[in-house]
């Protein structure tokens, strides 16, 4: 059998003894899957896309592309608006925070 088709074959069984609770073998990465309206949660806040957008760190020209539907928030960006829309307040005392500092 080729190396390759060793690793292949290694990398299946690492993921099957992760699997089954040993935890040296691998790492498991999560996705968030659930799609995030932008709109609503900057409607949610009250402010205009300009206010949305300085208030919280984003720049105006991706937050009217994730509005109208041009692009999606993804990674790190996403799991923020979500927090954003359940906390708005809070994020943005953090923040007034961290610029203060």
């Amino acid at each position: 059998m080729s190396k390759a088709g060793q690793e292949i074959l290694q990398g299946a069984q690492d993921a099957l003894d992760y699997l089954r609770g040993d935890k040296t073998k691998g790492r498991a990465h999560y996705i968030i899957a659930a799609e995030v309206d932008v709109k609503s949660i900057r409607e949610k806040t009250g402010l205009t896309q300009e206010r949305f957008a300085e208030t919280y760190g984003f720049s105006l020209s991706t937050l009217k592309k994730w509005e109208s539907g041009n692009r999606r928030p993804e990674g790190p960006a996403k799991a923020y608006l979500m927090v954003i829309n359940e906390r708005p307040n809070v994020v943005k005392k953090a923040l007034e925070g961290a610029t203060a500092a």
